[in-house]
């Protein structure tokens, strides 16, 4: 295992997890076979991760001039090219529309997310030209996701922004690859891993097994160190304005 967290790879995160779930003995070398199958395992692993808010580090924003088209693609190699080595994002966390053409300070809308189809398909004229528009929805299709915009903008005014989940760095090319991700997720990845090689190895927990709890609080120290909660904010329909509080002398 390597000492310096700079230089440590996918492979001694394999090795590390191997042992510590137990299929190979302290002094003893792995299997090729075994390293890979724990190299398979601990992408697939951060794959699904990445789908979690709070085991994600990072929230990126990806923005394009509006061209008028009712959709536009959002992954590798989309209109929103998320870049190589990313998957689809699988929702918007927020996005705004910037207003760019005759403005000396470009001005900002935010935008409704809409969270499934069947809210999308309620909207009545959805070829609509007109503002900045109002709601978003994400077609999370494969291999690219789909975004919509309602009303749609106007061609070259416009600027979408939409934030998604950043895509962490699951696809390794070898073992001996390094990691480039925050160094709280390494003793997370290394439990969390010979927790999953258990089962290939016919081998299960047993009274005082540290190995689930250690697991558990690895996660939970991630999740502490990406929680971001956003302000509560109330619908305009639910808020009311201009109300007199007789005893305070004051609206409210």
């Amino acid at each position: 295992m390597q000492v310096d967290p700079s230089n440590t790879t996918i492979g001694d995160i394999c090795h590390a997890a191997l042992r510590e779930c137990g299929a190979v003995g302290v002094g003893q070398t792995p299997l090729a076979e075994d390293v890979s199958d724990a190299w398979a395992r601990l992408q697939w692993m951060l794959m699904q991760w990445e789908r979690k808010r709070w085991l994600v580090y990072h929230l990126k924003r990806y923005s394009l001039i509006s061209t008028g088209q009712i959709s536009y693609t959002i992954g590798p190699g989309g209109e929103f090219d998320t870049g190589q080595n990313t998957m689809r994002p699988s929702r918007i966390a927020s996005a705004f529309v910037r207003q760019q053409y005759g403005q000396i300070n470009p001005v900002d809308y935010q935008l409704q997310i809409l969270q499934s189809m069947e809210d999308y398909n309620w909207i009545t004229l959805k070829s609509l030209h007109a503002g900045p528009g109002e709601a978003i929805f994400l077609d999370s299709d494969w291999p690219l996701g789909h975004v919509y915009v309602w009303p749609v903008p106007q061609a070259f005014i416009y600027e979408l922004h939409v934030t998604v989940y950043e895509s962490l760095p699951y696809q390794y090319a070898t073992p001996a690859t390094p990691f480039e991700i925050p160094y709280e997720y390494y003793g997370a990845m290394l439990y969390n891993l010979a927790v999953r090689l258990r089962p290939k190895y016919r081998m299960g927990t047993y009274p005082g097994d540290p190995l689930p709890g250690m697991a558990k609080d690895s996660l939970a120290v991630v999740r502490t160190a990406n929680a971001q909660i956003a302000k509560l904010r109330m619908p305009a329909t639910l808020r009311r304005r201009g109300l007199y509080n007789i005893f305070s002398d004051r609206p409210y």
